[in-house]
């Protein structure tokens, strides 16, 4: 499918961004290699006639990702989390293409609904709105239960989104292998890894099953939290293609000048978005990876509503105590111990120096903290030191680069509400609190009686165990490997150690 064909649809995306005036506006914002810059010009100057026409009262770019459709808005949405690849300036942009697409006709929406659920839009609700917010995937429609009388929001797919992406995505893999294979020195930007991670989040996307899942799962976990609100499913008004949930008021993080006008708390309110985030990152391993503007708003009572739950981010407990000791080793400028979580934790090989990571990890952190409030970056840092751990041979960890990129976005819209928010003095007490309960004693004896409760599920099959391995050791030598006493022996202090454990935990 990657092949030759593809040819075409490029020369449409480069004659479109050429005819726009967006091209070289691209190539600038990516510091494109010469390279790609010349291959991009043959595939848009000379057919820039064919290129598609657009919204000429839109911005170059913005007129030319929306003319090429859905896939190209999907992609210009993600870039606009991206500023580390893209720039300020046009990741601010793009930002427009979070939630202020054209809609799809009402009848198109309408019978989507009654394919999904099995019932005209009449049958089900007794209020149905016109389009309140429409993205490249799908837009949401403000209704009411009709048998409930509940205030819910009705997400529906674009009809006919999944076949336009799988096009579309096919010849962004292809684009992304002819840069790599053009220039080389391209591949610091992971074109390819930026595509598989762009296809992967919109797989999950096409389906609003998953999404409603996440969004059950993400109410539960954070019921209970002050100041930030999860809506609540719809079930049995859900499907693949139509989700319903509860309706909740608020104003759009976007819109400032409305927050401050309401009487909004802004820099309480930038300082609760990277608190909840890191809050659910940390506690739960269970993140909203997508936390722009489009997505929060601030509901009545003051609280942060989340929205869209099409990327959400997981990482494992282990993984979540590492990033906890990074970030609180920054932020108390103990690089040493940085770096030796870097090694503990199998980042970084072991051949390398410590000495020499932790003076690395310091060029990364002092030039930071040495600035003012305004301008000391969390992302910025975390970016830089994946860069570090890059030359010390750090493999890519895709669930840290995910955490990492919401970081950046959630920075974003926090310093957009409060332009002197100190991220580290934000971040600090919520850090601190899940190193005192998740690696402190209290933390050692909850891990002693997970491995208590482990083991002793083993337990009946024990003794079977040790003397399968005793019949081992005694097998024939010619026909197995002789098994050292050593070996030997620590099976029976695996089996007192058990032992030992089980009569501790009667205890």
């Amino acid at each position: 499918m990657r092949g030759p064909h593809n040819i075409w649809r490029l020369i449409r995306t480069g004659a479109t961004f050429e005819r726009s005036g967006a091209m070289k506006m691209a190539l600038e914002a990516v510091d494109a290699p010469a390279p790609v810059r010349f291959a991009a010009r043959i595939l848009g100057w000379p057919f820039a006639w064919l290129g598609l026409k657009g919204d000429p009262t839109q911005p170059p770019m913005l007129r030319a990702i929306t003319a090429l459709g859905p896939a190209y808005i999907k992609f210009g949405q993600l870039m606009s989390t991206r500023p580390d690849v893209v720039g300020a300036d046009m990741a601010r942009e793009l930002q427009v293409l979070q939630d202020k697409i054209a809609p799809f006709p009402m009848e198109e929406a309408r019978a989507e609904i009654e394919h999904s659920l099995g019932a005209p839009v009449e049958q089900i609700f007794s209020e149905f709105s016109e389009p309140v917010a429409a993205a490249s995937i799908a837009q949401v429609h403000h209704a009411r239960l009709k048998d409930t009388g509940q205030d819910v929001a009705v997400k529906i797919l674009r009809p006919g989104i999944e076949r336009a992406f799988r096009k579309d995505v096919d010849a962004f893999h292809f684009a992304a292998q002819m840069i790599e294979l053009l220039s080389p020195s391209s591949r610091r930007l992971h074109p390819t890894e930026v595509i598989n991670h762009f296809e992967s989040v919109v797989k999950g996307e096409l389906d609003l099953r998953m999404e409603a899942s996440a969004a059950d799962q993400f109410h539960a976990n954070t019921e209970g939290d002050e100041g930030f609100r999860v809506p609540r499913m719809v079930w049995q008004h859900s499907a693949r293609a139509v989700m319903t949930l509860e309706w909740v008021d608020g104003i759009g993080l976007s819109n400032v000048d409305a927050l401050r006008e309401a009487g909004y708390d802004l820099p309480a309110l930038g300082a609760r978005i990277v608190q909840v985030f890191l809050s659910h990152a940390l506690r739960d391993g269970f993140f909203h990876a997508d936390m722009h503007q489009g997505n929060l708003k601030a509901g009545p009572g003051g609280e942060l509503v989340a929205l869209d739950f099409g990327i959400m981010g997981q990482i494992d407990e282990y993984t979540r105590r590492v990033y906890a000791e990074i970030l609180i080793g920054f932020i108390r400028k103990d690089y040493r111990r940085v770096a030796e979580v870097h090694f503990e934790a199998g980042y970084v090989p072991a051949h390398q120096d410590v000495e020499a990571f932790a003076l690395a990890l310091r060029a990364v952190g002092e030039p930071i903290f040495g600035q003012d409030a305004t301008k000391i970056s969390m992302a910025r840092l975390l970016g830089h030191l994946f860069d570090v751990t890059e030359r010390f041979g750090m493999e890519t960890r895709t669930e840290l680069i995910l955490l990492q990129r919401t970081m950046v976005v959630v920075e974003g819209v926090g310093r957009s509400l409060d332009p002197s928010l100190n991220i580290w003095e934000v971040a600090k007490p919520v850090v601190e609190t899940y190193i005192t309960d998740n690696l402190g004693p209290k933390a050692i004896v909850r891990d002693l009686g997970r491995t208590v409760r482990t083991l002793s599920r083993f337990g009946p099959q024990l003794p079977q165990l040790v003397e399968n391995a005793l019949l081992r050791t005694a097998a024939a030598p010619e026909t197995r490997r002789p098994v050292s006493r050593w070996r030997q022996m620590a099976w029976f202090v695996l089996g007192g150690a058990f032992v030992a454990i089980l009569v501790a935990a009667l205890d």
